[in-house]
Formats: structure tokens, sequence, C-alpha cells
């Protein structure tokens, strides 16, 4: 028995016709993966099987661009190469979203911030602390990472946060970390090291305007809590 190729479907169940003749936003999440494989398998047509696909993941594309090759390639019909063209669509479109928000060059407020911030760490699988610079203005100049790994306050070195700051003349921080573990309640250590940046920064007239707690969907603002 034949594969089930995209051609060989009714002219109104292809995708890519589908796509030429109405447009890309009419396309489900399942027909937009079936123009990436093409194929699907003997008992699957390729909208089929990546709808098979994105379920594994409960519909969340976040998590299917997480998955493996070889998580991937467990699914009969899809070999590396099908594999390595939905990582490499996915990443793109990562990529896109993060150019997206390197555009936004002022912050209005907290929501601002994470749009700008959750497209670096909002999905990473380890704890990373971040720091926007911000001018008079608010407008963005820079974007640093400060630690990597787990989140205490001897990892975050205030010294070359504040050196960073005073070498870019800025005059406002905003301060972000991810919780992998998708939780938006901060820790006693996250309050800590945000009254340990605050004092720092009353010190060298530099504010602190807020203190985000980043997962893949959501945010806490330290700001917007009143407890910054």
């Amino acid at each position: 028995m034949k594969k089930l190729t995209i051609k060989s479907w009714a002219l109104d169940d292809r995708p890519r016709e589908k796509l030429v003749a109405k447009g890309k936003s009419v396309l489900s999440d399942a027909e937009l993966i079936a123009i990436l494989i093409g194929s699907g398998n003997k008992e699957e047509s390729a909208v089929d099987l990546s709808k098979r696909i994105l379920n594994s993941v409960n519909g969340n594309i976040n998590k299917l661009a997480k998955l493996s090759i070889d998580v991937l390639t467990s699914f009969k019909g899809i070999g590396e190469a099908k594999a390595i063209s939905i990582i490499t669509a996915l990443e793109l479109g990562k990529r896109r979203q993060f150019e997206a928000s390197t555009q936004k060059p002022k912050i209005t407020s907290s929501k601002d911030a994470f749009d700008i911030m959750q497209p670096i760490i909002g999905d990473l699988q380890h704890e990373e602390f971040w720091v926007v610079f911000l001018n008079n203005s608010n407008k963005v100049l820079a974007k640093e990472q400060i630690s990597k790994g787990g989140l205490t306050a001897t990892i975050v070195d205030v010294r070359l946060l504040f050196k960073k700051a005073l070498e870019l003349g800025a005059v406002g921080i905003i301060v972000c970390h991810n919780h992998p573990s998708e939780k938006l309640i901060p820790s006693n250590a996250d309050k800590q090291i945000t009254r340990k940046i605050k004092e720092a920064g009353i010190t060298l007239d530099i504010k602190l305007l807020d203190h985000l707690i980043i997962t893949e969907k959501a945010y806490f603002s330290f700001a917007d809590e009143g407890i910054l």
C-alpha cells in the first residue's frame, strides 16, 4: 500500500493548494505540519499523522518545538529528514518572534517587558537571570544575561549588574528570570535578590522598575503586585 501523499488527496483537502487559494491563516497547525512532512504512512495521511504528533503534546506548539529528533522519529512515517524539517521550521518561528521582540524600543508596562523577554527565556529548561537596561525614556539600551542555572543571591553578582548599567548610562533596570516549573510564586531567594538590587540601585540612583518571573505563557510582576 502506498503512502498517502498530499498529491493523492481530493483538491479541497490539499493544504498546499488551500494555502495558495485562501491564505496561510486558514490552515490548521496540523495542515501546516503536513506541508512540512509531505506524506504520512500506510495507515495515515500527512494531516492525520500531524494531528497525532500534535495530540502527543496536547496541541502545544511550544512543547512540540522541544521534542528531539529521537522522539519525532518514533512516530511511524517520520524519518530523520522530516523530523529535522519540523525542528527547523519551529526554530525559525521562534527566531522570528525574538526579532519582533527586539524591535520594541520602549517599555511602558510589565507586559511590554514580558513580550521582550519571553522569547529569550520563557521556554528554557533551566533558570536564567537577565537585566533589561533602560534610559530616561524607558527605551531599551541593552539586555544581558547575568547568571545561568539555579537562582541564589550569591550567583547574581549585583556589582557586575550595576557596572554594566553605569557603562550604558542606564537610569532604570528591569530584572527578569524564568521558572521552568511554570510556577509564578516568588521564592524567598527571588525576594532577597530583589531587595538587594533595589537597595544598591538607590545608592547609585538607578531605579529598579520591576522584577519579572517568566514562564512559557505567563509572568509575575513584583511592581504590579505592589511588592517591589
